[in-house]
């Protein structure tokens, strides 16, 4: 069952009864409070304009262990060109947007609504939610953004408007001594490629609680 949750208090259901596709509950709000437990057990929300909040929690996880990222060659070459510029948490606002704007392809529209920007936001503020922008001639091209619990680094979306920029972020994140693992959440080619993997929703939450 699809659990309704009380606008009143932040409990939530055990992940471990999500539905198959990952579906947990429904419901709630966006505040600071509530994203910051849901991310501490695990979950994370996830809908469009068409539907309410939407609480996932994943039976698999997609993860990226930064020990196990892998580089191809072509994109060592691009890193150590210095044609762009690294830089974390200087223009987060902007990241977020580009995220949501930015065109993939098939798919249409994007799940990072206002009300999600500006979640977010407030919980960048708190000191939760942190950014990676990569640069060329002053221009932002590329970053990501997400959440992070312990030394659990939840990716939330990333934004490439030159090639690789997407990925020299996430091979920064990936540097960083103080992140032990990156929640990549849903599947994709490309982060397999770099060393991603699925594991099971127990093993994630016992990072979590380790961390």
């Amino acid at each position: 069952m699809v659990f309704q949750l009380d606008r009143h208090t932040l409990n939530f259901p055990d992940p471990s009864l999500a539905q198959p596709d990952g579906l947990l509950a429904i419901g709630g709000d966006l505040s600071v409070a509530r994203l910051i437990s849901a991310y501490q057990n695990g979950i994370f929300p996830w809908y469009d304009e068409q539907t309410p909040i939407l609480w996932y929690a994943p039976l698999l996880r997609f993860v990226l262990n930064p020990k196990k990222l892998r580089i191809s060659k072509s994109l060592r070459q691009v890193i150590r060109s210095e044609r762009f510029r690294i830089t974390e948490n200087q223009c987060f606002e902007q990241v977020v947007a580009r995220c949501a704007t930015v065109e993939r392809k098939d798919q249409d529209g994007t799940w990072i609504l206002p009300e999600m920007q500006k979640a977010y936001l407030d919980l960048h503020h708190a000191g939760y939610a942190h950014s990676i922008e990569i640069w060329e001639n002053n221009q932002l091209m590329g970053g990501l953004y997400g959440v992070q619990i312990g030394k659990v680094f939840c990716g939330e979306s990333m934004f490439s408007q030159v090639s690789n920029t997407s990925k020299i972020a996430l091979v920064h994140l990936s540097s960083k001594v103080d992140i032990e693992l990156i929640d990549c959440q849903v599947p994709s080619e490309h982060l397999k490629k770099m060393g991603a993997e699925l594991i099971s929703q127990q093993a994630f939450l016992n990072q979590l609680k380790n961390t």
